[in-house]
């Protein structure tokens, strides 16, 4: 039975809505370990002096008793700190072999100390890199990552799967598409509502703006994360990978057109910078993305959003809430 539950960046975008969702389900004892380098605070605000909850602020790039004492007696962990900026690691790749694949290692082996070995590890659609098959279904190879960030998460995974064939761990590896929704913090939605709070007559799109890829509310990845643990524990298997994501995408002008309407504005000029030749957002960005979530149906499980909702019901909170 899962009873005390450890979630690693957990005062993150993702990582916090998990914790709500699992005070929900009726867990007695939440252990949140975030360095705070990305995660807020204020993201856990309703859980903090609770007698289930417990915040251990600690720098998983760092190996140590106090990381082993944290994870000890816990029935499993959820590991979901890391550096979420993809982008960034064409510019400083040391930032996601640090905070992703050292982090991630570190995790591993004090819980192999600890004696907890049932994980579920977020990983992301950057393994596939630029995939040949659309939509791409978890058994695609070869895996060829086009950026830093998804050759960490690959690398990640592989060292979930060596841990579980050496050690035992029972690791579930969730490949998360575009995540969005409250508490998010960076973004194309943030990254065009700020601009347009500046300049309401221009908006600056990175890349030609033909760039399709596929987004799924927080709300439905976090019911997704649940409930394919839930079947992964019932099945007995020794690790299980997963896509998480929604049957649609949308395209990078697609989501400009629903910024520009949910901020109530005409005219807009779309003024586009081609970073690369072929028109993507970065070196490093794939420019077409959509996963194959047929394994994840198979077992009764499907998005509540298309993109497009998700899109929009984000674009409408940060714009209701005034948060940036």
């Amino acid at each position: 039975m899962i009873d005390r539950v450890v979630i690693t960046g957990g005062a993150g975008f993702i990582g916090s809505h998990i914790v709500d969702k699992l005070v929900n389900e009726g867990i007695n004892e939440i252990r949140v370990i975030d360095n705070l380098s990305s995660g807020n605070l204020e993201n856990l605000k309703s859980h903090i002096n609770k007698e289930y909850f417990k915040f251990i602020k600690y720098d998983l790039k760092k190996y140590g008793e106090d990381l082993i004492r944290a994870l000890r007696d816990a029935d499993m962990v959820f590991h979901f700190a890391a550096n979420p900026e993809v982008r960034v690691s064409s510019i400083n790749p040391r930032i996601h072999f640090d905070e992703n694949i050292l982090a991630t290692f570190n995790v591993l082996e004090a819980s192999r100390i600890a004696d907890v070995d049932i994980h579920v590890f977020a990983s992301s659609s950057t393994v596939y890199g630029e995939a040949n098959v659309i939509p791409t279904p978890e058994g695609y190879h070869p895996l060829e990552p086009i950026s830093v960030y998804g050759a960490a998460k690959l690398a990640c995974e592989i060292l979930y799967i060596t841990y579980s064939k050496l050690y035992g761990f029972k690791p579930l590896i969730l490949r998360y598409a575009n995540i969005i929704g409250p508490r998010s913090n960076h973004g194309v939605i943030i990254d065009f509502i700020k601009k347009l709070n500046k300049n309401s007559s221009k908006l600056e799109i990175l890349g030609d703006g033909t760039q399709r890829k596929s987004y799924l509310h927080v709300y439905d990845a976090v019911d997704a994360t649940l409930y394919t643990l839930k079947h992964f524990l019932s099945h007995g298997k020794t690790y299980e990978i997963y896509n998480i994501g929604n049957d649609d995408w949308i395209t990078v002008k697609e989501i400009a057109d629903i910024v520009v309407r949910v901020l109530g504005l005409q005219n807009v000029k779309y003024e586009y910078v081609l970073t690369t030749p072929d028109g993507r957002g970065w070196p490093g960005d794939v420019k077409f993305m959509l996963l194959d979530i047929s394994k994840l149906k198979n077992i009764g499980w499907k998005p509540s959003m298309t993109s497009y909702e998700a899109v929009e019901e984000t674009a409408r909170y940060i714009v209701e809430k005034g948060i940036i």
